[in-house]
């Protein structure tokens, strides 16, 4: 059996960990902290600070990340969405939804539960973008080594010869340029590594939140040799900070206005 060594130093047997990361709790919990993934190498990139700061505290819970999970569960895993605690209240700010999350832990709104079934509703009426969903497998986890460091995904969607991840966005004629801002790109190149997978076989279906139109996109080589070089540059910033020592507190920007 494979084995892997994380970046706590702790060498696992790939089956076990795959096991492991089954759990949620396990995968978003310890794993977040002992490997790498698409999220964390795009905060590098971004601000080793960020990484170090969300890698030790975690991170403020969006709005769109709310709804993209939702939109996520309804779609994927019905039977999670359907037991979620949903208040039957409009708006986080009032007494009774406070309520029910000091008791709940995790809760939602009515309207979040309406707006992710609207979208549900939308996808599963479209036969094109359903077609890419039928005889595959949903939440799948790998891990794997990608240029000699410990990576961890989740394919949405995994089929024999794809994988398709969903998305929300607020403008589906500006998702191409959106796919750069959030570094899909990276998404692309390292999940194929993972799973194993050729860049012509990883989709990404988009769905607007307000028009519900769906955009289908397949990816480039140009747009996977972009995540490519954007996971090196993570990585080196990985090991200038984390390996190398240099100070993160002394990090800075610097330019000419």
């Amino acid at each position: 059996m494979s084995k892997i060594r994380l970046l706590d130093g702790k060498e696992w047997d790939k089956q076990e960990l795959l096991d492991n990361m089954m759990s949620d709790e396990f995968y978003y919990g310890y794993l977040s902290k002992a490997a790498l993934s698409s999220s964390s190498a795009k905060m590098l990139i971004g601000s080793p600070k960020t990484y170090t700061y969300v890698t030790k505290y975690g991170s403020p819970e969006s709005q769109a990340l709310r709804d993209g999970w939702l939109f996520h569960t309804a779609i994927l895993e019905p039977e999670v969405f359907d037991s979620q605690v949903f208040v039957d209240v409009e708006s986080k700010n009032s007494k009774a939804y406070k309520l029910a999350k000091e008791k709940h832990g995790k809760v939602f709104t009515k309207k979040e539960k309406r707006d992710a079934e609207r979208l549900a509703d939308a996808f599963y009426k479209n036969e094109t973008a359903k077609s890419y969903i039928t005889n595959c497998d949903f939440e799948v986890p790998a891990i794997g080594e990608v240029m000699g460091f410990p990576f961890r995904g989740k394919a949405d969607i995994l089929g024999k010869d794809k994988i398709v991840d969903l998305k929300t966005t607020t403008d589906i004629r500006a998702f191409k340029y959106s796919a750069q801002k959030y570094s899909y790109d990276m998404q692309c190149y390292l999940y194929c590594q993972l799973f194993d997978k050729t860049y012509d076989q990883f989709t990404f279906i988009a769905m607007d939140k307000a028009s519900l139109d769906i955009g289908i996109y397949h990816c480039s080589e140009e747009f996977y040799l972009s995540g490519e070089q954007k996971v090196r540059n993570a990585i080196e910033t990985y090991k200038t900070f984390f390996i190398d020592g240099v100070d993160i507190d002394g990090y800075y920007l610097e330019g000419i206005l």
